[in-house]
């Protein structure tokens, strides 16, 4: 995967060896970065699916700070994907709460939220210095509290999974238990024990989230 920048952001491709069967924006949680997630971007590669990592603003090494272009920038890196096919995301944490908050702007065709930060917690965390990242908070923070994650949840419905781990003491499950409550159809992975990381990077729940999204690019 070679670095490139777009409007300030740092990204890189996934692409997979032939024709993309659809694309996936890969949306890291608070003071994390792309490279972390690329054990996700290339396990989408390998099944067929394109997929794009960048560093948020405020992030790693793309430029400014974390601002009210948070959703339009997942819009952005979705216009990034190579081929013609649906577009889904992918988020952890935060990146959970953005995939959700702009599905519908970014015209995604199915989520992966995986331990999705609540609207409280992130302006809770906002509020007392406790995200480790650069932020316009005078700006962040009304796109933040604009967002209704359940109506995002129900509207998705069943092109929405969620995986959340049970020991998560930084984002309870129960967050997810309430957003899969709101969305008919839609699935819910509690993984027993874990912390808020383990779920991110555990191969066979990646694989998972990945049969999960590529059932998505069959035509029902």
């Amino acid at each position: 995967m070679g670095g490139h920048r777009h409007d300030g952001l740092a990204y890189e491709l996934a692409p997979p060896a032939g024709e993309p069967r659809g694309g996936v924006v890969v949306l890291h949680g608070a003071g994390s970065c792309k490279e972390n997630h690329r054990d996700f971007a290339a396990a989408c590669a390998a099944a067929g699916l394109a997929a794009v990592v960048f560093d948020q603003r405020g992030h790693g090494e793309s430029e400014g700070a974390l601002d009210a272009r948070a959703i339009e920038d997942v819009a952005t890196m979705a216009a990034l994907l190579p081929g013609d096919g649906p577009v889904f995301l992918r988020g952890s944490s935060m990146g959970g709460f953005l995939a959700l908050a702009a599905a519908a702007h970014a015209g995604a065709a199915g989520v992966v939220a995986i331990c999705p930060a609540g609207r409280d917690l992130l302006l809770g965390g906002l509020r007392e210095g406790r995200l480790e990242f650069r932020a316009d908070r005078a700006a962040l923070e009304p796109l933040i509290a604009a967002q209704d994650l359940e109506a995002a949840a129900r509207a998705l419905g069943e092109r929405l999974l969620l995986i959340h781990a049970e020991g998560d003491d930084r984002v309870p499950c129960a967050h997810s238990r309430s957003l899969h409550a709101a969305a008919p159809g839609s699935r819910l992975i509690a993984v027993p024990g874990g912390d808020h990381h383990s779920a991110q990077h555990d191969p066979a729940l990646q694989a998972e989230a990945v049969r999960f999204l590529g059932g998505l690019t069959v035509p029902a």
